[in-house]
């Protein structure tokens, strides 16, 4: 899928679209192919809260890079000393691991200032940009997961929004794993749902028929519209797995409108790469750390990866069972030890073949 420079195999089918873009834009002609990169880019950072929109934000700032939030003092609080140390290098590669912190919402007007509802998230997971710059890991953690929770003691995960924020979630995740996070990022899932729309739809494929809400999804390939959309992700109940095969339906939906986006003719025109560059602008709030320059360089150092360079998987689960009146998600602190070794090391990739339980299926439920 690469060509000799790195870039994707649908640089070419792009370029025609991107350029008239570009000269649209009033960008001198000498960029174009820098813009074509970066453009291409946020296919890698849909998954990693698609923050290469602030890559493309670099010939139209105002149209794009206004559009995404920042959340304030994320890191001022958390003592250095205490802190895990950065990821190490992969051997052979000269640039550092950028590992963040994903937190799923429902609606952007929950992310603005970091805020969500009810104060705990929905959806957290790591997601780790390699040092070589082809790959990506994006580990899910169950908002059940039963932790300590530094100075509030033993609660589910996502508790730890509600006693300290962003802040305290880092603090948090830090502690469960040992692995650094060096940014915080808040994502609406509608937002990126409305991606959907945009994009001509996402086929998602299903392993078993099940209905939910006004929609029954059959087994096979599905055609998803960004309603269907929004109620596929949000599927638990009738699910062999429950809250477990919903985190699955939020990877299997991401990992298949990335694919999209790397498809050859998903842009028609330039107005629907603009549709597309602004629903991704608004639906994600990133850590104030990271300013337009270092979303602009980000996109360009990631925008080797494609969809097969992107690996999916769940943290390792023990069993659940309850505390008090919760329910909740017993971690495997053995095999999740492994797991975020090697993750620390910028070794996961590598060592997927051990964690095949934890990895999402070609066709989860």
């Amino acid at each position: 899928m690469s060509g000799t420079d790195g870039d994707t195999g649908t640089d070419d089918a792009q370029d025609g679209l991107l350029d008239d873009h570009v000269h649209a834009a009033g960008t001198p002609s000498r960029r174009r192919r820098i813009v074509r990169r970066v453009a291409l880019g946020i296919g890698v950072l849909t998954l990693v809260v698609a923050l290469v929109v602030g890559g493309a934000a670099w010939y139209l700032t105002d149209r794009y890079a206004g559009n995404i939030d920042r959340v304030g003092d994320v890191f001022a609080g958390l003592d250095p000393e205490s802190r895990p140390a950065p990821a190490t290098p992969e051997d052979g590669t000269d640039a550092e691991p950028v590992t963040f912190l994903l937190v799923g919402s429902d609606t952007r007007a929950d992310i603005a200032g970091g805020e969500l509802p009810d104060a705990r998230s929905d959806a957290i997971m790591i997601a780790r940009l390699s040092g070589d710059r082809q790959h990506v890991q994006v580990v899910s953690i169950p908002r059940d997961s039963w932790v300590d929770i530094p100075g509030h003691g033993k609660n589910k995960i996502n508790a730890a929004y509600a006693f300290g924020g962003p802040s305290l979630l880092v603090q948090t995740v830090e502690q469960l794993t040992g692995v650094r996070i060096d940014h915080y990022a808040a994502i609406s899932f509608e937002g990126l749902i409305s991606m959907t729309d945009a994009l001509g739809g996402v086929d998602v494929e299903v392993a078993e028929t099940t209905s939910w809400g006004p929609y029954t999804f059959t087994q096979g390939t599905n055609h998803l519209d960004g309603d269907q959309a929004r109620w596929y992700v949000g599927q638990r109940y009738d699910l062999p797995g429950g809250d477990f095969d919903r985190v699955r339906r939020q990877q299997n939906y991401l990992r298949s409108l990335f694919t999209k986006l790397f498809q050859q003719g998903t842009f028609s025109s330039p107005g629907q790469l603009d549709e597309v560059l602004l629903a991704v602008t608004s639906s994600i709030a990133v850590d104030d750390s990271l300013g337009n320059g270092g979303l602009l360089s980000l996109a360009l150092s990631a925008r080797g990866v494609t969809p097969d360079g992107v690996d999916f998987f769940t943290a390792p689960v023990l069993g659940t069972g309850t505390e008090g009146a919760a329910s909740v998600v017993y971690l495997d602190t053995t095999t999740a030890e492994r797991m975020w070794g090697y993750l620390q090391s910028d070794s996961l990739g590598q060592n997927a073949d051990e964690f095949t339980d934890e990895a999402l299926d070609a066709v989860p439920n």
